[in-house]
């Protein structure tokens, strides 16, 4: 069989994700710097990935809603720690209609302002709580170093916006929509997580609290999967978002965001790919089994549609490739790039022998069925393919944590990949130490003992059990 041409991961990962990117016809740069055309298998993936997601976010209570792309730069300006965290990576409109504007218009960056100015015009009353919003847009953000789906200009996501009547309320929606992504991205996505809170330094604009998915590449860098904020009453004193409650006092409601985006469609290709191409999960694979007909017999036609047709009686979506002017060997080399779970390869021989080869994707192991039952063990595999990517990429996390108690030592081994179990102190100068010192960040904050009683960074005595890695 004819291999796929990609750059090895172990020779240079960065190339190697270009490269499956583009082979997989994933996706491409667009016309103006930073932004990025997804094809159609990449876009299917996304659409996969949606879908399941909008329904998670639904069953919590939440509803859909469309805002504006255009946002005043006043409204930016309410809340300040939002518009200087949010600076220096806004796109701004100054003309329109070939007339200069009264007020400059912020290409959305995020919709925290535009909806809690709504929602001051929306609730009045307790009983208007929980308001629970949610939306599927584009947002820009100018970005340096762009990398297509891992960091663009503009890029696909969902947001969720929620109002409720007390802090505590607000802390329960954040913590359970930290839950609903970590299911999603280790239900769907086969991706283990490590989930907890960030630091100061790595904390949303204008949230109290910023928690987050936080998932470990094959290249040993930490990738943020998600994230949900805790905005307190930040944003609704900003707005003046109130309500009368019970006994008729006005108070100030507190406020949520949640949000995630195409950056897990990176995640996903580099959580799972390998040297010959995507390895998707059955549960986000466009194609979950591809029936390849080898000849152009009738008999061997017949018995390729039956099959495929089997499959998707029984609910698994099925492509029949059926392009005998194309040499298999470059057939089965797509469908390897592009990561579809099982491959059906049936010809005159196989047909001869009342047998049908299936190729894994996750193992690329070949076995040969009984024809007629092609279909019904071609179906079996996919649950078992979706949880040996998932125990896989847990496996591999876990052996790539390790506890550290001496900063020299970490700054020797971080180059080489890994998250690093630490104690911490809590203070700005540690964490700005570390980046300066190490090129690393605090991926979170988590529920843990600490692994020495003093500080990595500082010596001080330890507050906090973090994980530390170089990430994208």
């Amino acid at each position: 069989m004819a291999k796929a041409v990609l750059t090895p991961q172990a020779e240079n990962f960065p190339a190697w994700y270009q490269d499956v990117v583009a082979r997989a016809e994933l996706a491409e740069n667009g016309p103006a710097r930073g932004t990025m055309v997804i094809r159609p298998w990449g876009y299917a993936i996304w659409e996969l990935m949606q879908a399941d997601m909008d329904r998670r976010i639904k069953a919590t209570g939440a509803h859909n809603a469309a805002f504006p792309l255009f946002i005043p730069m006043s409204y930016l300006e309410k809340e300040k720690q939002h518009v200087e965290g949010f600076s220096p990576e806004l796109a701004v409109v100054t003309h329109g209609g070939g007339e200069q504007l009264a007020e400059p218009l912020v290409v959305r960056p995020t919709s925290e302002t535009v909806i809690n100015y709504y929602f001051a015009k929306w609730i009045q009353s307790h009983r208007d709580l929980p308001l629970m919003l949610n939306l599927w847009n584009n947002v820009v953000r100018w970005e340096l170093r762009p990398r297509l789906f891992l960091r663009t200009t503009e890029f696909l996501w969902q947001e969720g916006h929620t109002a409720h009547v007390t802090y505590e309320d607000a802390v329960e929606e954040t913590r359970r929509m930290l839950e609903v992504y970590r299911q999603f991205m280790e239900e769907l996505l086969a991706i283990s997580v490590v989930v907890g809170e960030k630091s100061p330094g790595e904390r949303f604009a204008g949230a109290d609290q910023t928690f987050t998915c936080e998932a470990l590449m094959r290249d040993g860098k930490a990738l943020q999967m998600g994230t949900s904020h805790n905005l307190g009453h930040n944003f609704a004193r900003a707005f003046d978002i109130r309500y009368l409650d019970a006994d008729g006092e006005r108070r100030h409601a507190a406020t949520t965001s949640w949000g995630t985006s195409t950056r897990m469609i990176g995640g996903v290709i580099m959580a799972h790919g390998d040297d010959h191409g995507l390895r998707l999960p059955p549960a986000i694979a466009p194609h979950q089994v591809v029936v390849m007909q080898l000849d152009e017999e009738s008999e061997v036609a017949e018995a390729a549609e039956r099959i495929e047709a089997e499959l998707r009686a029984a609910g698994v979506r099925t492509r029949l490739d059926a392009r005998t002017h194309t040499s298999f060997g470059r057939r089965s080399v797509e469908w390897e790039l592009k990561g579809v779970p099982v491959r059906i390869e049936l010809g005159a021989r196989e047909l001869a022998s009342g047998q049908a080869t299936l190729v894994r994707r996750d193992n690329r192991r070949k076995n040969s069925v009984p024809l007629n039952g092609a279909a019904r063990a071609a179906a079996s595999l996919l649950g078992e393919i979706q949880q040996v990517l998932f125990a896989e990429s847990r496996t591999f996390r876990e052996e790539h944590t390790y506890p550290v108690t001496d900063f020299d030592e970490f700054k020797q081994r971080v180059g080489d990949g890994g998250l690093f179990l630490a104690a911490w102190s809590g203070t700005e100068e540690s964490e700005q130490a570390l980046r300066e010192d190490s090129s690393a960040t605090i991926r979170c904050i988590v529920e843990a003992d600490p692994p020495a009683p003093t500080c990595l960074i500082t010596g001080m005595p330890a507050r906090h059990t973090v994980l530390i890695g170089r990430a994208y």
